[in-house]
């Protein structure tokens, strides 16, 4: 365990950051996997500006990959002009 004060601090710092960004990836997750689910083109369209920006934020934060934002939306945007 821990002894220095910045050590314990470090430690609390790292599991805040570590749930917040379980919250903002799981929450992404599940817009992504909404908009894939979703049959109607004008509903994906409305929602794929929203979705982007959730990957951008996240890719932003280095919660995730800065590719694999680039690749989720490219992939997304390919399934919604196939809606069409």
């Amino acid at each position: 365990m821990a002894n220095h004060q910045s050590s314990k601090k470090r430690i609390r710092q790292t599991e805040t950051r570590r749930l917040r960004n379980r919250y903002y990836a799981k929450t992404t997750r599940n817009a992504v996997k909404k908009l894939r689910t979703t049959t109607d083109p004008e509903a994906a369209k409305a929602l794929y500006p929203k979705v982007s920006s959730m990957l951008d934020r996240l890719a932003k934060k280095n919660v995730i990959h800065k590719n694999k934002a680039s690749n989720l939306k490219s992939k997304l945007a390919i399934y919604i002009q196939k809606l069409n």
